[in-house]
C-alpha cells in the first residue's frame, strides 16, 4: 500500500493558525480528463467536495454521502471521518490509498452556498466527470468564492424582522416588539460586522448580545419618557437576543447523531452549548447592571382566530428573517417561511390545548420534515435549508435565558426546571425531522 500526500509546497501560510489549501496545485497536467488522472488529484475533487459543503453548515452525513456521490464515478472507495470543523479522508484505488486532513477555521452556515454544492453534486456522475480536474476546480472556485446575497445592514433588518416576530411569538406585544426590532437589529449588525472581521466565537457573540440588549434597553426608556409606557413591557429584552440560537448546529447535532455520526454531533451539540452560555451569561451579566429582570409578558387579550392568524403570520416573517440570516436567496427563504407558518403555527396551537411543550414541538419538527421533503422533491432545494429555519423559531432561547438568569441568581430549582423543559424540546425538535426524514427519504432510513 502507498499513501500519496500533498505537498509541503502546496500550502501557505493564511494566517497565525489555518494555512489555504492550493487546489489547482494538485494538478499534472491540464487536459488529461479527471476520470483519468492521478489518485492524489480525484481525491483532492472529493476532499474539497466534503470540506466545502461542511464549510456550508450541512451534517457528517450529507457531507459523507457527497463524498461517496463524487468518489463513485471516480473509480474510488472513499472512508471519511467528519467533526465540526474537519474531516480526515482516505480515497482508496488498486491497493494505493490518498489520506488527507483539512479543517476549516470556524464553523458557518451559507444555505446559498449548500444548494449550489447540491447542484455540483447531483450533476457529478452525468456531465462533470467529462472536464480536467482543472476545470472542476474552478467550478468550485466560483461556488467558493460567491459573496453573499446580504449586506450587514441587510442581515440586520433580517435579523430585526425574525426577533420582532419571535417576540410575538412568545407573547409579547407591539411596545416589546418594536424595541426587539433595533435591539436584535443593531445587536446582529455588529455581529456580522465583527464576523467579516474574523473576530472569535466568544468575543462576537458576546458583543453582539450586549449591544442588542443595551439598545432594547435605550429604546424602551425613549419609549417611557416619550409615552410613560408601563415597567413591564422591558421583559420583550430576551427576544432582542434570540439571533445568536445556533439552529443549525442544535438540528444537525441531533441529526448526525442519529446516524450514529458521535464526532460530529458531539462537536456540534458543544458548539451550540457554548454559544448559548456565552449569550445567556452575558445577557445576564448586563440584565444584572441596568436592572432588567425576565418578567412574563403582559397578555393580549387575543381570542382564537385573531391569534391563529397573528401566528401565522409573524412565523412566516420569523422563518424568513433566520433564513436571509443564513444567506437563502429570497424564494428559498419564502419557502422555508411557509413551512414554518404552518409547523410552527401547529406547534403553538397544540400548546393552548395542553400538549406536553415537548410534544408539539416533535409534531411541530415532524410537519416541517415532511413539507420539506415535498419541496425537495419538487425543485431540489436542500431539505436542511428549509427544515433548519423553520424550526429554530421553535428552539426554547427564552426558557434557555430563564434557566440560566435564575441559576446565576442561585435559584436552583426555578433555573433547574426550566433548563429541563429547554433540553426536552430541543431532543425533541431533531427527533421530529429524523422521523420525517425516515419515512420519506428511503436512503437515509438504512444504515448500510
Amino acid at each position: 500500500m502507498t499513501q500519496h500526500q500533498a505537498s509541503p509546497s502546496d500550502l501557505v501560510p493564511d494566517g497565525h493558525h489555518h494555512m489555504t489549501i492550493h487546489w489547482h496545485n494538485f494538478v499534472k497536467d491540464d487536459e488529461v480528463l479527471v476520470t483519468e488522472a492521478s489518485l492524489a488529484e480525484r481525491a483532492s475533487i472529493v476532499g474539497r467536495v466534503g470540506l466545502m459543503l461542511l464549510g456550508a453548515g450541512t451534517g457528517a452525513w450529507r457531507v459523507r454521502e457527497a463524498m461517496n456521490s463524487v468518489a463513485r464515478p471516480l473509480g474510488l472507495t472513499c472512508a471519511a471521518d467528519v467533526g465540526l470543523i474537519s474531516i480526515e479522508y482516505t480515497c482508496f484505488e488498486h491497493g494505493h490509498h490518498y489520506s488527507q486532513t483539512m479543517s476549516l477555521p470556524n464553523s458557518g452556515v451559507n444555505t446559498d452556498k449548500l444548494h449550489a454544492m447540491d447542484i455540483f453534486v447531483n450533476n457529478f456522475a452525468e456531465t462533470l466527470t467529462n472536464l480536467t480536474v482543472h476545470q472542476l476546480h474552478t467550478e468550485l472556485d466560483k461556488i467558493d468564492k460567491k459573496r453573499g446575497n446580504y449586506t450587514p445592514f441587510q442581515v440586520g433588518l433580517a435579523s430585526a424582522l425574525a426577533c420582532a416576530a419571535f417576540v410575538f411569538l412568545l407573547g409579547g406585544g407591539p411596545i416589546e416588539m418594536f424595541c426587539a426590532f433595533f435591539g436584535a437589529g443593531v445587536g446582529n449588525l455588529v455581529r456580522r460586522l465583527m464576523l467579516d472581521r474574523h473576530i472569535t466565537l466568544f468575543a462576537n457573540v458576546s458583543v453582539g448580545v450586549a449591544a442588542a440588549c443595551l439598545t432594547y434597553a435605550g429604546v424602551f426608556a425613549l419609549l417611557q419618557l416619550a409615552f410613560h409606557v408601563a415597567a413591564a413591557h422591558e421583559a420583550g429584552y430576551i427576544g432582542a437576543m434570540l439571533f445568536v440560537i445556533p439552529g443549525f448546529p442544535f438540528i444537525t447535532s441531533g441529526l448526525d447523531m442519529a446516524k450514529l455520526d458521535m464526532r460530529s454531533g458531539l462537536e456540534r451539540g458543544m458548539f451550540a452549548i457554548l454559544t448559548i452560555v456565552v449569550a445567556t451569561l452575558t445577557g445576564w451579566v448586563v440584565a444584572m447592571i441596568i436592572q432588567l429582570r425576565p418578567q412574563n409578558f403582559l397578555p393580549l387579550g387575543l381570542s382564537f382566530w385573531p391569534l391563529l392568524g397573528l401566528r401565522l403570520v409573524a412565523s412566516f416573517c420569523g422563518v424568513f428573517g433566520f433564513s436571509l440570516m443564513f444567506n437563502s436567496p429570497v424564494k428559498m427563504a419564502t419557502t422555508a417561511g411557509l413551512i414554518g407558518a404552518a409547523a410552527n403555527t401547529l406547534r403553538l396551537t397544540l400548546v393552548g390545548f395542553a400538549v406536553p411543550a415537548a410534544a408539539a414541538a416533535f409534531l411541530g419538527a415532524l410537519l416541517s420534515g415532511l413539507l420539506a421533503s415535498l419541496v425537495n422533491s419538487k425543485n431540489g432545494y436542500p431539505r436542511i435549508s428549509l427544515t433548519v429555519p423553520a424550526i429554530v423559531i421553535m428552539v426554547p432561547g427564552l426558557y434557555m435565558y430563564r434557566a440560566m438568569f435564575n441559576l446565576g441568581l442561585s435559584n436552583l430549582d426555578v433555573g433547574g426546571t426550566w433548563l429541563i423543559q429547554a433540553a426536552m424540546i430541543v431532543v425533541a425538535l431533531p427527533l421530529g425531522l429524523a422521523c420525517a426524514r425516515i419515512l420519506t427519504d428511503k436512503s437515509w432510513r438504512h444504515a448500510d
